[in-house]
């Protein structure tokens, strides 16, 4: 081992440095695409792939059944936006196209960008659920004290298993100002 000085706890206060950097790097570097691999594979955590779906079945609207989606909104720690959905429940035929809203509100005296990440559940509704128009595919930059109307459109496919009765959608909104610098506009 290399001696970095004379005094032991100067090497030790050197080596703690060293190991934490380590630990931040491995957490924020290797510990991300670990944790997406493993809800890809195991199929937990109901992540949508973050695209608009762009086709529709053939074979039109199932009258015959009725799913309940629920609209869950949550800020991230430190976000200070108020944010929920229009509605917090809706009843929809598998194959028809539905439109929903949520609002948002920059509670602050300044300009911010946010992000929102959906969820949904159960996991494995999550194959079934297209949403063809979603304000989580973009940031969203609202002016200090200004308020949006955020849509969504989506569609639950006619080949939902028979089973799932209710499928949750939940959005985890996260500011994202300092990373989207100049990309904030007037709504």
């Amino acid at each position: 081992m290399i001696r970095l000085s004379k005094n032991p706890s100067t090497d030790t206060a050197t080596k703690l440095v060293v190991v934490a950097v380590l630990m931040f790097a491995f957490v924020f570097v290797v510990m991300v695409p670990l944790y997406n691999v493993l809800c890809d594979a195991l199929g937990i955590n109901g992540k949508t792939n973050g695209e608009a779906y762009t086709s529709v079945q053939a074979g039109g609207v199932d009258e015959s059944r009725l799913v309940t989606i629920q609209f869950v909104a949550t800020r991230n720690e430190g976000m200070p936006w108020e944010f929920g959905p229009s509605v917090s429940t809706m009843k929809v035929h598998p194959g028809a196209v539905n439109d929903t809203l949520f609002r948002a509100r920059n509670t602050l005296a300044k300009d911010m960008v946010a992000q929102a990440i959906p969820s949904i559940s159960p996991s494995r509704a999550v194959q079934y659920f297209h949403k063809t128009e979603c304000f989580c595919f973009n940031q969203q930059p609202l002016a200090a004290g200004a308020a949006a109307e955020l849509p969504l459109q989506y569609i639950v496919d006619r080949d939902l298993p028979k089973d799932i009765h209710t499928i949750t959608l939940s959005y985890t909104i996260f500011d994202v100002t300092d990373m989207a610098k100049g990309a904030v506009a007037t709504r």
